[in-house]
């Protein structure tokens, strides 16, 4: 697996002669399915040992690692007329399933989406600048339009903190706090969406407002990732030839010869340059100094706002204890007041009840004097019947007891 790039012909660069390169190098800069001779074969016609090669899919694909991302999109140019998209597949086939093929047949591109970002990169090195159907195809990775660049991260946010925040947005494929070489946050993180309307979402919603990651209260700022070629940079052979050009290159790399009108300038344009490192240092200079102002003016404010809160709880404790004293003042007096129309009560009660009790006694006193005046006629009455009917029975016996003496 190879992922140089082929010599650079002269009739390529249209430029002034170069060195020969050494053969033994040449030999190593020989790019995929090139001959002995260096020249460009048809990458659908190779008949090397590696034509035939399947790369094993598993070892290329980290732990947790997510597939079929913006990061494994490629764009593919310079496409042969009427080329489809199962050529395009066939082509890519040795480095997996891809999940999306668009080809543009008209204008010769085409994108392709691999499982993972390492099988693109190798994808990328062995098939860029190789020859597809008699033409010299271009394999570069696709921009990503859904990345987006967060800067002013406080200190303590990680990558799992800063996909948690952003994954109110949208599905998010990737998330990364920027660190130096020493390991220590740059304050800048780089946040990749799975789709555009999400990036936007996040981009509209953080202009407008103020979206905090932390306890500190400085909002981030979201700006759209820009998009730079750091890998492969600007070949030679796809500068435009074009006049300027052969003016511009008719002077080697060289230094400026003092007392040379070319030096007078050159140091000109470097007192030029000198000033606005020192103007944009000297604005650095400010910004800090004004961030340690607002940062020290915040913690005085904080620390006032805590004191008013503290002070309006307390406040706030104050008055639910005096509205507590006041429920427990008037539930005691309503029980006073309760224990006193009770007793009240009781006490009507015990007068009702003494009331109907000599009420009780002085009828029935009543109606025993009553039943003795009644009773005495009768008793005389019945007193004086038995004594008639005695004397009767008293006479009866001595009138019998005579005529049994006359008999």
């Amino acid at each position: 697996m190879q992922g140089n790039r082929g010599p650079r012909s002269e009739q390529q660069n249209h430029g002034p002669p170069r060195q020969q390169p050494n053969p033994q190098q040449e030999q190593q800069r020989k790019p995929p399915g090139a001959d002995s001779n260096g020249q460009h074969t048809d990458a659908g016609e190779q008949s090397s040992p590696n034509a035939a090669f399947t790369i094993d899919l598993q070892n290329f694909k980290k732990p947790g690692e997510k597939t079929y991302t913006q990061r494994s999109r490629l764009f593919v140019g310079n496409l042969p007329t009427g080329t489809s998209e199962e050529d395009v597949e066939k082509l890519f086939s040795k480095y997996g399933k891809p999940s999306e093929i668009f080809i543009n047949k008209e204008r010769g591109f085409g994108f392709i989406r691999l499982e993972t970002k390492t099988l693109a990169d190798i994808a990328k090195a062995e098939l860029d600048d190789t020859v597809f159907k008699g033409r010299q195809i271009r394999v570069r990775f696709a921009t990503h339009g859904a990345s987006l660049m967060v800067k002013n991260l406080p200190q303590f946010v990680s990558n799992e903190l800063l996909e948690e925040a952003f994954a109110m947005f949208g599905p998010i494929e990737r998330a990364i706090v920027i660190v130096d070489d020493r390991g220590r946050p740059t304050g800048k993180g780089i946040v990749e969406f799975a789709n555009k309307p999400s990036a936007r979402k996040a981009l509209d919603r953080c202009g407008d407002g103020a979206f905090l990651l932390t306890t500190f209260p400085r909002p981030v700022t979201v700006e759209p990732m820009e998009q730079l070629d750091e890998d492969e940079g600007l070949p030679e052979r796809l500068i435009n030839k074009n006049p300027l050009y052969h003016k511009e290159r008719e002077q080697p790399p060289r230094f400026a010869q003092p007392g040379s009108f070319e030096y007078e300038y050159a140091m000109r344009w470097k007192a030029l340059m000198e000033m606005e490192k020192q103007q944009f240092e000297q604005v650095d200079r400010n910004i800090k100094e004004a961030q340690e102002k607002l940062e020290t003016e915040m913690e005085a404010a904080r620390h006032e706002h805590q004191v008013m809160l503290m002070r309006q709880d307390l406040l706030r404790r104050q008055e639910e204890l005096r509205r507590m004293e006041e429920a427990h003042s008037q539930e005691v007096q309503k029980r006073k007041q309760m224990e006193l129309r009770q007793e009240e009560e009781r006490r009507r009660r015990e007068e009702e009840l003494r009331a109907h009790s000599e009420d009780l006694m002085r009828r029935q006193q009543g109606q025993g004097g009553n039943f003795s005046e009644k009773r005495d006629p009768d008793m005389r009455m019945h007193m004086g019947g038995v004594y008639h009917t005695q004397t009767l029975s008293v006479i009866n016996n001595t009138e019998l007891t005579l005529r049994l003496l006359n008999i």
